[in-house]
């Protein structure tokens, strides 16, 4: 089993378009180069988070450039789940635009609830044909059955989340994250070790999120985001416009 592992892409990053994050797109774009990342994905929440942007935010990414200083640029959104029937907060018309679509729970957009109920929103979202993964599906703050949400992300192939922000900022996250981490080992799934960075400087910050999965013996087939074709192929697979010509 490997004793380490490099991340090529930190797909799960915010801009100060979401309110409560705090640098440009050029500076993380920056922070990445000097990071000697392949990829980034910008996804900062969707609307229904207080301070976060309009939709048409997400309409309008298609101004960024495909590769900036060598770098891939995903766009992308964490959107947030607003129900327990796994409803989003952007429609179709602007998920469909999008390289990357998060979905996630957060307690200013829904409250906490019963395991099967929060169970429930996660697995209805991930029903959702432009969802591509979960985000922070450790989080305790939502109780969840890690073992069934697993399956149904490898089934329909789709990503779950490890959320290196979430060990400094979600108390009690790792030990939910070590289960779910050994579940896709045991189920053959698949995850992407991200940042979710609010600030340019943790831009590939990924130190604790990537220790948990080499803990549990993930190999580098478990991490997307540890080789581009990978991430390329899996966005293809994903029906993804933009990738189809690769």
């Amino acid at each position: 089993m490997p004793k380490t592992m490099d991340l090529v892409a930190d797909l799960h990053i915010h801009t100060l378009a979401s309110g409560h994050a705090y640098s440009t797109v050029s500076e993380i774009i920056h922070a990445a180069s000097a990071q000697g990342l392949q990829a980034v994905a910008l996804t900062d929440h969707g609307p229904a988070m207080p301070g976060g942007p309009h939709r048409y935010h997400f309409g309008n990414l298609s101004v960024l450039p495909e590769v900036d200083g060598g770098v891939l640029i995903l766009r992308g959104v964490e959107a947030n789940i607003l129900d327990s029937d796994g409803t989003l907060d952007l429609p179709e018309i602007y998920l469909r635009l999008l390289d990357l679509v998060w979905a996630g729970l957060h307690v200013p957009c829904l409250q906490p609830s019963t395991r099967s109920i929060n169970t429930r929103a996660l697995l209805n979202a991930l029903d959702n044909p432009y969802v591509d993964g979960i985000v922070h599906p450790g989080n305790p703050e939502f109780v969840i059955d890690e073992e069934t949400v697993v399956q149904a992300a490898k089934e329909k192939n789709k990503l779950l989340e490890i959320n290196n922000s979430s060990f400094l900022i979600r108390r009690g996250s790792k030990t939910r994250c070590a289960e779910i981490a050994r579940l896709v080992k045991h189920y053959d799934g698949v995850v992407a070790i991200n940042s979710d960075a609010h600030l340019a400087r943790d831009v590939g910050c990924f130190d604790k999120g990537l220790q948990l999965a080499l803990d549990a013996e993930l190999e580098p087939r478990h991490v997307l985001n540890a080789n581009l074709a990978s991430i390329k192929n899996f966005l293809k697979s994903r029906g993804k416009k933009r990738f189809q010509r690769d």
